[in-house]
């Protein structure tokens, strides 16, 4: 019977890609863990192909379960509950995320919604490095950077449908953008220009968000195919995250449509009014079906 020795451990592995990395910087977070459980467990015992197969597969649904889990914590809920003693979902757009938070909470509590929100994805993805380590050889490599999308992706769908939280949470955008952050900095970087400047024509936060979701597996896909590689399981994950998040904002967009969509505003003033109109609009069937899923 095949075992699964030093063959399979002991290739060069190939770093082309920038689902992969280019260089150091491109890499991203989960490649600065050296060792690792899954790692250490192949190199001190000996599998069979058929055995190694299902630790790997007890592997990945770990890592998924896990970050379902981490993702399901909703930092909007806690902060509201704990500093205002209220519930954020039945205050304005009923939306569990950082741009409800800021029209009702100010912008101290919004941003402590955004990193701890952002924190999750970038923390799944270093348990799911921690698992299964650096990559010494071909095949660990692929399920290591495998492993670090699924745990992304299931993160934010806990965001999305938590678990604790009646499966009531918020768009996954702060999810995504920081796990994006760590699995690929250069790509980030250009999403969150593109966020930025559609932010700033437009003045709608979905907008941009969807928007920006939606060309992250484009984008991906086309490093990739500058340099030369097809990684087309990291592609789908990507286009999983895209496809979620847009999905959380279809509400959102509806109203973009219909031109009643809320505009984003840090003037005290303004940010006032808009609560106090999202708080009535709430109180209406409508919003209470789409918002707050």
């Amino acid at each position: 019977m095949d075992r699964f020795d030093d063959q399979h451990r002991m290739k060069e592995v190939p770093m082309e890609g920038v689902s992969f990395g280019i260089n150091p910087f491109v890499w991203g977070i989960y490649n600065l863990i050296d060792g690792g459980i899954l790692r250490a467990v192949l190199q001190h015992n000996t599998f069979t192909e058929n055995q190694a197969a299902v630790l790997f597969g007890v592997c990945f649904f770990l890592c998924a379960v896990l970050s379902y889990l981490i993702g399901s914590i909703n930092c909007a809920l806690v902060i509201s509950r704990l500093f205002y003693h209220e519930d954020v979902r039945e205050k304005g757009s009923g939306n569990a995320g950082a741009t409800n938070v800021l029209r009702n909470y100010g912008k101290k509590a919004a941003i402590l919604t955004l990193l701890g929100d952002g924190f999750k994805g970038v923390l799944c993805i270093l348990i799911a490095s921690a698992v299964f380590g650096a990559p010494e050889s071909e095949m660990l490599y692929f399920h290591q950077v495998h492993a670090c999308y699924l745990s992304a992706f299931f993160c934010v769908l806990g965001h999305v449908l938590p678990c604790f939280s009646k499966f009531r949470g918020g768009k996954g955008v702060a999810t995504m953008a920081l796990a994006i952050l760590a699995l690929n900095p250069l790509i980030f970087a250009i999403l969150l220009a593109l966020f930025v400047a559609l932010v700033a024509m437009s003045k709608y936060v979905s907008l941009g968000s969807v928007v920006g979701a939606m060309f992250y597996p484009v984008i991906l896909h086309s490093f990739d195919s500058m340099e030369g590689s097809s990684h087309y399981g990291v592609g789908l994950y990507a286009l999983m995250l895209g496809l979620l998040v847009l999905w959380a904002h279809r509400g959102n967009l509806k109203r973009i449509t219909s031109g009643t969509e809320r505009k984003l505003s840090f003037s005290r003033q303004k940010s006032e009014t808009v609560s106090e109109n999202d708080t009535s609009d709430a109180a209406s069937s409508d919003h209470s079906t789409q918002d707050r899923q």
